[in-house]
């Protein structure tokens, strides 16, 4: 099941599904520490008049969406059979670890009625069921899970009384589902502590009048004592919920309008997505800098692992948006970050936890009995390319500076002497959608560009012998590329995929990334006939002819493939590839609204939260793999403001882009 909407404040990190439950709870890291398990739920659930149901029974209509430009929920939960409303507004404090659920329970029934709202709460906490405790302290009126330096506090007020029934146990272990049965009946068994795999409930009875509506409070702080957590819960009852529902809100409502963008041609629902994107990205920017690919733990189902990582690839590019859109001290951190996990031999590896340490990786370091580096080049050359864009627009000398050494010339030196001295180009790594180990046009693209900015922070900081180096280096790739790893095949560019050494054979599959490599990096100009006629097959072979559209990433892609009749699923990163280079040879008013319209495609495959995924069903349009993918939010954010500045730059709109536009 994806996740239909996240919250977040850069070390609190929860996604709710499709019903409004937690799915994943991330602490004290926006993406490391998943304190519920693969098989954990937070469920909730009504009981009247002797009938219960949870809120993934068929009779509850359930709507998941965002309040308008915030980080707050707008999740409304219906039952005709039971006739009641529950409309919840859920907020992760900005300032503290507080997850806050204020929920309006409205009685639909001609007559009084007793209702009881029940919320479960399953924990495992720092990835571990062993040394799990749960327990009620009557003194705070609250739930108590923790294990080691992780507490969670669970507490609530209905109509302003604290919660009246609760109960501890096990779930999914000895033969126990959970608490959650417990609370079928209407009855929970006060069962005051336990230890393992532990699980708890309360519950919040009242008897609300025909039509009446009251208020539902229900909160869970973190921390990592309980003193940490009793001062928090002090706070919170100090301040009232209300309060912190109200900052919270005001608070995201002034950062995604820190800039004001005038969205010329665009539909009010294509800017919304442009704004709900930027926040949605946000949660996951952990504030020690690392970013995220994305918190939908659910994909550890479908592999061994989640996207909960790192990957400078994905990192960069959402930096980069973020660069574009003025948010500046979010990608300051995030180069913090790299300066910091670089390896000594100048490259970044796989992927990295937010916590600085290596990620989980199936990059092997050896074949045939030889060893490799286990890495992606794109993933470093990546970071100098970004780099730049940020200096160009945040004018941060001072953090150039800082990291010229640890960061800039060491990735440099790695991009200019790991190539082949016969053909010059970059040795083997892994490709960018981390299936092949070879030679591709997107990552010598990349290492192109890569060395280009290089060039630039050399002679910005007057490092001459620098300078040189990497601009004779970057010639070199830029000649070798074309040489190369581009043929004519049918009339048309066709790329050489994996040229892995004399030996190897060439993988000429046609690849989407191909052409967005040669434009994106500047080894070829956007209106380069070879470019152009790329673009022209890339939509002929990679758009799949089925009700959906969209373009796949390449030919026989098998990843979440579901129809072998197709080459592979859409996904929104390569379609709003083409719309970059469709924006890029824009000339006039009637171009830019044919542009409008992927916009208006990614707008109607998103989620009703405004969530994307990282690909969809060719025929049903269903989204499939993780969701939210930060990288699709980011690539739809960063085609907007190209769109955005071409509007300008056509004199279409004074102030459609209100930052400063970088001139080479």
């Amino acid at each position: 099941m994806s996740r239909n909407l996240v919250l977040g404040n850069g070390s609190m990190l929860i996604a709710l599904d499709a019903y409004g439950q937690v799915r994943d709870f991330y602490y004290p890291y926006a993406g490391e520490e998943l304190q519920t398990g693969d098989d954990c739920v937070h469920r909730i659930g009504v009981w009247v008049e002797g009938i219960f149901r949870w809120f993934d029974d068929p009779s509850f209509s359930i709507s998941v969406t965002y309040q308008d430009e915030t980080l707050a929920s707008n999740v409304i939960a219906r039952s005709e059979e039971l006739s009641i409303e529950l409309v919840f507004t859920d907020v992760i404090y900005n300032e503290r670890n507080i997850f806050v659920r204020q929920v309006r329970v409205r009685n639909l029934a001609e007559r009084k009625r007793e209702i009881k709202v029940f919320f479960n709460q399953q924990f495992v906490i720092s990835e571990s069921t062993r040394g799990n405790t749960a327990f009620y302290e009557p003194g705070l009126n609250a739930l108590v899970h923790h294990r080691g330096r992780r507490v969670f506090l669970i507490s609530g007020v209905m109509a302003g009384v604290p919660f009246a029934t609760y109960s501890i146990g096990h779930f999914n272990a000895h033969g126990k589902q959970g608490t959650w049965r417990d609370a079928e009946d209407g009855i929970l068994s006060e069962n005051p502590i336990e230890h393992g795999k532990v699980d708890s409930t309360i519950g919040f009875p009242h008897r609300l009048a025909a039509h009446e509506e009251v208020v539902l409070d229900y909160w869970i702080v973190a921390g990592e004592t309980l003193e940490d957590v009793k001062r928090d819960h002090t706070y919170l009852l100090t301040k009232t919920p209300d309060h912190l529902l109200e900052t919270t809100q005001d608070y995201w409502h002034a950062w995604v309008n820190k800039n004001t963008f005038e969205f010329y041609g665009m539909s009010e629902a294509a800017a919304k997505l442009f704004k709900t994107s930027l926040l949605i990205m946000r949660t996951h920017v952990d504030n020690r800098g690392g970013i995220i690919a994305s918190c939908d733990a659910h994909i550890v189902h479908d592999g061994f692992d989640t996207y909960g990582y790192v990957w400078q690839r994905d990192a960069s590019i959402i930096a980069d948006a973020f660069t574009r859109a003025g948010y500046y001290e979010i990608a300051r951190r995030y180069y913090e970050f790299c300066r910091d996990v670089i390896s000594d031999e100048g490259y970044f590896y796989h992927k990295y936890t937010v916590s600085k340490s290596l990620g989980s990786s199936w990059h092997a370091w050896i074949k045939d009995g030889k060893r490799r580096l286990p890495i992606q080049e794109d993933e470093t050359a990546l970071v100098l390319i970004t780099l730049w864009h940020y200096y160009e627009r945040a004018k941060n000398i001072e953090l150039i500076e800082n990291i010229y050494n640890p960061l800039i010339k060491q990735a440099a030196e790695f991009l200019r002497t790991y190539r082949d001295p016969k053909t010059n180009l970059p040795r083997p790594s892994y490709d960018l959608w981390e299936e092949k180990y070879g030679v591709t046009v997107f990552t010598a693209s990349t290492v192109y560009g890569g060395l280009r900015a290089a060039e630039r922070f050399a002679k910005l900081l007057g490092k001459e012998q620098d300078e040189a180096r990497y601009a004779t280096a970057a010639r070199e790739v830029h000649t070798a590329l074309l040489k190369h790893l581009m043929a004519t095949h049918e009339g048309s560019p066709r790329m050489l995929c994996a040229l892995g050494g004399d030996q190897e054979p060439i993988d000429d599959t046609f690849d989407v990334s191909n052409l967005y490599g040669l434009f994106a990096f500047g080894v070829l100009a956007v209106d380069d006939p070879r470019v152009a006629a790329l673009r022209t097959t890339v939509l002929a072979e990679l758009s799949p002819n089925t009700p959906i559209g969209g373009v796949m990433r390449h030919q026989s892609d098998y990843y979440y493939r579901a129809h072998q009749e197709v080459h592979g699923n859409p996904w929104f990163i390569t379609t709003l590839w083409i719309a970059q280079a469709d924006i890029a040879l824009a000339k006039d008013a009637d171009d830019l609204a044919r542009v409008a319209e992927y916009f208006e495609w990614v707008v109607k495959y998103a989620q009703p939260s405004g969530i994307l995924s990282e690909q969809l069903d060719p025929y049903t349009g269903a989204q499939l793999s993780v969701a939210p993918l930060i990288w699709s939010h980011a690539q739809y954010v960063t085609a907007v403001i190209a769109y955005l500045e071409k509007a300008q730059e056509l004199g279409l709109c004074k102030t459609c882009y209100p930052l400063t536009i970088p001139h080479e």
